[in-house]
């Protein structure tokens, strides 16, 4: 990657990104062999007036030596200074840059599934506090590697893989125009259109429909559609995902009924979840079946009463820069935008009104995984029963 190049990625994830104002604290996540675009969003943050950048470096080697050979106590341990910090960040409205792409994936396949979802990142609890309460401006833009590119092009030699992935992603980001953030305005138009078509209708729920899928989401009566930039507790508004290409709401977490199959594989932290189908029943997590790894995705449903329920359900057309790229991957940010979906656990407090705020799921994970396609068609459901199709081979019918 040139350094042009890298620089101007630097910029927009700084500055389109996260927004990040002078004055602010910044925690950068930056997985190893993501040193060249860490440093230099690291420059771009000091010459944009930040005070203070810590840039934390997380190793999957390491974590799969935990999940491994550590000791009960060291799965999920969370030393006191790790959540100071994290909290810390939220209380002075801080900013958080995250790199996405595992430099390894599946790097804990064939590890004990209780084991590998026992193991939650530090400071999980206070991140999602930090979020649901709009508390920090932050973004997550794709990190290419080289481990990363060749899992996703394994037929091109490693650089050759690089390169690719890197071109990808210059793509779906936009920078291949010369207005990158003009360009991502007039997506971002489309991108409310869908959100003010979905409010206006109030549905009640959401029903899938598709090979292997049959499922119905139900919607809190005060759910609102967001996607495309979020605003925080301050005002300020940031671009969450680099790239975003979906709608999204908070939906009731005991309306969630039928089964589901996924369309991508997951990336779960390490584990690689392929040709899986989900079924529920009463808004839980009843039975994961899948051709690897669907036992990972069921521990992980397992770890706290809330884990088991949905917390959003996106959308997502075919007019983005990621599906038409017809590649998987192996990244949720990245696939996310690709292709309409579900996740597990915590959902948003601010997707919903005050009447419903208690109503919305709680849980320490937050688990998306794909289930839309062209062959998949989106009908909404009015509380009178009317239905109204919503997606038909990726394209709004509303």
């Amino acid at each position: 990657m040139d350094g042009t190049t890298l620089d101007r990625y630097a910029d927009l994830i700084v500055n389109f990104g996260a927004n990040v104002q002078a004055g602010q604290e910044v925690l950068v996540n930056a997985p190893v062999g993501n040193e060249p675009l860490a440093r230099a969003i690291a420059e771009r943050l000091y010459r944009e007036g930040a005070v203070f950048v810590e840039v934390l470096r997380p190793d999957p080697y390491i974590r799969r030596a935990r999940v491994e050979h550590g000791s009960d106590d060291a799965l999920g341990y969370e030393p006191q200074w790790v959540r100071q910090m994290i909290r810390d960040l939220g209380d002075t409205h801080g900013a958080v840059i995250g790199l996405s792409g595992n430099p390894v994936p599946g790097i804990l396949d064939g590890l004990d599934p209780t084991r590998v979802a026992r193991d939650v990142p530090p400071g999980r609890r206070e991140h999602i506090a930090n979020l649901t309460g709009a508390r920090t401006n932050w973004t997550i833009a794709a990190g290419p590697t080289i481990g990363w590119a060749v899992v996703v092009h394994p037929r091109l030699e490693p650089e050759e893989a690089l390169a690719t992935l890197w071109q990808q992603v210059i793509h779906m980001c936009r920078l291949d125009e010369s207005d990158p953030v003009a360009a991502w305005e007039a997506r971002i138009a489309q991108i409310d259109r869908a959100k003010a078509a979905l409010d206006g209708h109030r549905f009640d729920a959401l029903h899938l429909e598709g090979p292997g899928t049959d499922l119905t989401v139900g919607l809190l009566p005060s759910s609102r559609w967001h996607g495309g930039y979020l605003t925080t507790c301050e005002g300020l508004v940031h671009h969450p995902n680099l790239p975003s290409e979906e709608v999204f709401t908070t939906p009731d977490p005991t309306r969630t009924a039928g089964v589901v199959r996924a369309t991508k594989p997951l990336e779960l932290a390490g584990s690689i979840v392929r040709d899986f189908t989900v079924r529920f029943e009463a808004g839980r997590v009843v039975d994961v079946q899948g051709a690897a790894g669907a036992d990972v995705l069921l521990a992980h449903s397992r770890r706290d009463d809330g884990a088991a329920r949905l917390g959003e359900v996106a959308l997502v057309d075919r007019e983005g820069r990621v599906g038409p790229l017809d590649t998987v991957f192996l990244d949720t940010l990245i696939d996310e935008n690709a292709a309409s979906h579900i996740a597990l656990g915590q959902g948003f407090d601010w997707a919903v009104g005050d009447a419903d705020r208690e109503r919305i799921n709680r849980s320490e994970v937050h688990i998306d995984f794909m289930v839309g396609s062209a062959e998949v068609d989106v009908t909404g459901v009015t509380a009178s029963g009317e239905r109204l199709p919503v997606l038909r081979s990726g394209a709004w019918q509303i």
